[in-house]
Parts: C-alpha cells; sequence; structure tokens
C-alpha cells in the first residue's frame, strides 16, 4: 500500500509539470535580424513591437533604444550636412559669392560626424537581439534533476527543483 500510494505521488507530480497551456503555446519566440530588419516566425515585426518584445528583458532594451538614438542622430547630421552643401553650392552656382564658404565646411564636416556616429548602430541592434534570444533559452526550460539515493535506510529517489 505504502509503494502504490508514493507512485500516484510521483506520477501526479511528473503529472503536473508535463501539461501545457489550454489556450496554446504563450510562450515568447526568438527573433531574428536579417539585412537590417527584425522578424518573429517569418514575419516582419514594426519598432513599437520590437521595443514591447524587449521590455521582458533590461539590457537588450537598453541596446536596442542606443541604436536607434545613434540612428537618429547620425541620419540627422547627416541630412544637414548634405543640405548645407547643395545649399551652399547652388548659392555659389547662382550668384556672385564665393564659392565655397563655410556652409560647405560645416556639411561636410556634419557630414563626416555622421559616419561613425551611424557605423555602430547595426552592431547594437545585433546585440539586442542576441540578447533577447539568450534571455529566452535560460528561462524557458525546466531545471530540475533526478536521481536514485541508497543509504542504510534504503532506495529512493531524490528530485530537485
Amino acid at each position: 500500500m505504502k509503494n502504490i500510494i508514493i507512485a500516484l505521488i510521483l506520477l501526479i507530480g511528473f503529472a503536473a509539470y508535463s501539461q501545457k497551456p489550454a489556450l496554446g503555446d504563450t510562450s515568447p519566440k526568438p527573433i531574428k535580424l536579417e539585412r537590417g530588419r527584425i522578424y518573429q516566425d517569418n514575419e516582419q515585426i514594426p519598432t513599437y513591437q520590437v521595443k514591447k518584445l524587449l521590455a521582458s528583458n533590461l539590457h537588450s532594451l537598453s541596446l536596442y533604444k542606443q541604436a536607434k538614438s545613434k540612428e537618429t542622430i547620425g541620419a540627422t547630421l547627416l541630412g544637414l550636412g548634405v543640405t548645407l552643401s547643395v545649399i551652399d553650392l547652388a548659392v555659389g552656382l547662382f550668384s556672385d559669392v564665393k564659392y565655397p564658404t563655410a556652409l560647405t565646411y560645416v556639411g561636410v564636416g556634419m557630414v563626416a560626424v555622421s559616419i561613425p556616429v551611424l557605423s555602430g548602430r547595426s552592431k547594437k541592434i545585433e546585440e539586442a537581439v542576441q540578447s533577447y534570444n539568450d534571455g529566452l533559452k535560460n528561462t524557458s526550460s525546466l531545471n530540475f534533476d533526478l536521481n536514485a539515493v541508497a543509504n542504510q535506510n534504503g532506495i529512493g529517489i531524490q528530485i530537485k527543483f
């Protein structure tokens, strides 16, 4: 009788951990980065959804926000630099003003500064995606040890969670 009760308790315990959610698998799925776009289940997801996904992992969210900030600052510097240079060129072509002026040098300087700012953004996005996926691997598995134990009192099963 004692053995049957122990066996039933063990079977109920294992059955409790083997059940799946009733409404389907709600566990987060990994994301991947291809050609600068982020995909989940082979479907491209927009930036606002990426931020929602990465909110569960603060490190990856921080990296992603840094990358987006670098992208914004770099694109602004690049756009302003090109605009200033083109404006100065147009003024120099259509009027008697000596070309190049300070606007051209400032524009070229802004373009030069934008290059290193923009260069690090893709690496930060890759790190954010990798960090998020690594976090999923660590939390998605149930860790327990099942050991057979023997001592002077008898034989048993040891389960550690």
